[in-house]
C-alpha cells in the first residue's frame, strides 16, 4: 500500500479518473470546484478519456448526465449546496428513470444568509428525490465510496443514483494520506458499464413518459422495491472491496482495518460495553471518536454510531447496536424547522423505549470543539436535556 498526501477533492477526482465516466458534467460552485476542476485537468492533459460538458448551471449537469446515461454511459457530476437545490427538479428525474448516475456532494449551507461554509443541510433537503446517499468522515473513505458507488448504482437489481457526500472544506480543502488503488485492480473491481436498457435508434424506447394515474403508483413502488432492496448490494460492494483492497470502516480496531465482518452502514466506536451512545454522520466523526477517547480515561462508558448510509436508512442495523444503552444523544449539521434534525426524526421513530435527544450544532460551518461533545455527553448522561438542543448558539 502507497499512500500519497491529497486534499479531498483531489482524491475524489483521482477516484473518479479510476472509474473512467464516458461522460463529466458539471458546474463550478464552492467548495466542490476543485474536484471538477481537477477532472478538467486531467482530461485536457489527456489523462482521463471522458467527454468533459462544460454546462451554464447545475440544472444542466444533472440534464447533461441524465442524457448521457440515457444513452448507456457512466456518467459523473459533483456539486454543492444553492448549486444541488437547482438539481431539485433533475434529481427526481434521474431516479425515476432508474439511471445510475454517481455524483460528489461537498456539503454546505443553504442560503439565506449566504454561507460558503459546511453543515449538511443540502443533502438532508434531497432525502427524498430517490439517491442513495453516503456520508463520508474521511479523504480515504470519500474515495473507497465512490468506486463503491458506480459497483451498486449499475447493479440491474438496483439501477438508482448514488450521492456520496463530502463536508465542505473539512474534508474538500484539507489534506490527508491517501490510498488510490491501481488501476488494474479497480478494472477488476468495478467491470464496463453495461446498460440494461438504453436509448437506441436501432431499438427505440422512451424513458421517463407520461405516468397516468393507473400507472404512476406502479412506477414509484419499484423505486421503493429497489431502494429496499439496495442494502444486498451495498454490502456486498463494500465486502468486495473490502476484501480486495484491505479496508474497512466498521471495526472498533485500526480505523481502515477489515476483518471480512464489515458493516456497510454503520461504524461503531467503542460500543462493545458502551452504556451511552452518540451518532452522527460526516467528518465531525472523528472529533466525536477522539472525545469519546478523553471520556473512557475518565470511566465515561459511551460509544458512538457513525452512520454511512443515509439512504437506504439502516434502521435495524442502528436499532441492534443500540440494544442496552441507557440514553442516546444524535449530533447533527441540519435541523427541520419546528421538528428537529433528519437523522433524530429518522431514529426518533423507531426507538421508543431508550431516551434520544438531538443536539443541533455546526451550521453554517460553526466549529464543533471536543468541549462541545463532552457538554452533549453530559447532557445525555444527565437525562435532563431537551428533546431538541441548539449547542453554541450565541444569545
Amino acid at each position: 500500500m502507497v499512500k500519497t498526501i491529497l486534499e479531498g477533492s483531489i482524491a475524489v477526482g483521482e477516484a473518479v479518473k479510476l472509474c473512467m465516466p464516458g461522460v463529466v458534467a458539471a458546474y463550478p460552485i464552492t467548495p466542490q470546484t476543485h474536484i471538477i476542476e481537477h477532472i478538467a485537468e486531467l482530461v485536457a492533459n489527456g489523462e482521463m478519456d471522458t467527454e468533459y460538458i462544460p454546462v451554464e448551471s447545475e440544472h444542466s449537469a444533472m440534464s447533461a448526465c441524465l442524457g448521457a446515461s440515457a444513452a448507456g454511459v457512466r456518467v459523473y457530476t459533483s456539486t454543492s449546496s444553492q448549486g444541488l437545490a437547482l438539481m431539485h427538479e433533475m434529481l427526481f428525474i434521474v431516479s425515476g428513470m432508474r439511471l445510475p448516475v454517481v455524483m460528489t456532494n461537498a456539503n454546505r449551507a443553504l442560503s439565506a444568509p449566504i454561507s460558503i461554509w459546511n453543515d449538511q443541510q443540502d443533502s438532508m433537503a434531497e432525502r427524498d428525490t430517490g439517491w442513495i446517499q453516503f456520508y463520508a468522515e474521511t479523504a480515504q473513505e470519500a474515495v473507497d465510496c465512490t468506486i463503491q458507488a458506480y459497483k451498486i448504482a449499475e447493479n440491474h437489481k438496483v439501477l438508482l443514483p448514488v450521492m456520496v457526500n463530502i463536508d465542505g472544506f473539512s474534508l474538500t480543502h484539507t489534506v490527508e494520506p491517501v490510498d488510490l488503488p491501481p488501476q488494474a485492480e479497480v478494472d477488476e473491481f468495478l467491470p464496463e458499464y453495461k446498460p440494461l436498457y438504453n436509448l437506441d435508434p436501432e431499438n427505440p424506447m422512451t424513458f421517463g413518459p407520461i405516468g397516468f394515474p393507473d400507472a404512476y403508483m406502479e412506477f414509484r413502488k419499484q423505486q421503493w422495491d429497489a431502494m429496499n432492496f439496495s442494502p444486498e448490494v451495498i454490502q456486498k460492494a463494500y465486502d468486495e472491496f473490502s476484501e480486495k483492497f484491505k479496508r474497512g470502516y466498521s471495526g472498533d480496531g485500526e480505523r481502515y482495518g477489515y476483518d471480512g465482518t464489515g458493516n456497510a452502514f454503520i461504524e461503531k466506536y467503542k460500543m462493545e460495553d458502551a452504556d451511552y451512545a452518540i451518532i452522527t454522520l460526516g467528518s465531525l466523526s472523528g472529533t466525536i471518536k477522539d472525545t469519546i477517547d478523553t471520556l473512557r480515561k475518565e470511566g465515561k462508558k459511551v460509544g458512538l454510531i457513525k452512520v454511512r448510509t443515509f439512504r437506504p436508512f439502516p434502521k435495524e442495523h442502528i436499532k441492534k447496536a443500540l440494544s442496552g444503552v441507557n440514553a442516546v444523544g444524535v449530533v447533527e449539521k441540519d435541523v427541520t424547522l419546528n421538528v428537529g434534525g433528519a437523522l433524530w426524526l429518522e431514529i426518533k421513530a423507531f426507538m421508543r423505549d431508550t431516551p434520544i435527544y438531538n443536539f443541533i450544532v455546526g451550521l453554517g460551518g460553526r466549529d464543533v470543539r471536543k468541549s462541545d461533545i463532552k457538554m452533549i455527553f453530559g447532557e445525555i448522561e444527565s437525562k435532563k436535556a431537551d428533546d431538541v438542543n441548539w449547542i453554541g448558539v450565541n444569545v
